[in-house]
């Protein structure tokens, strides 16, 4: 059981795919509050152009 165990501590297969998944994960977190934040710009930009289209129609 102790060589088990010494095996499974020292075995490094399958880090690559824990560090990409890592990785990925970062890169979703990131691009959801980019979007966040995006969103409410995106709203006030489209607010003030509304309002100056309103106005210039009258």
């Amino acid at each position: 059981m102790k060589t088990f165990c010494a095996r499974l501590w020292h075995d490094e297969q399958g880090q690559d795919l824990i560090e990409y998944t890592l990785m990925l994960a970062f890169v979703a977190l990131a691009s959801a509050a980019l979007f966040s934040t995006a969103g409410s710009s995106v709203n006030i930009i489209w607010s003030k152009t509304n309002s100056q289209l309103s106005t210039a129609a009258s």
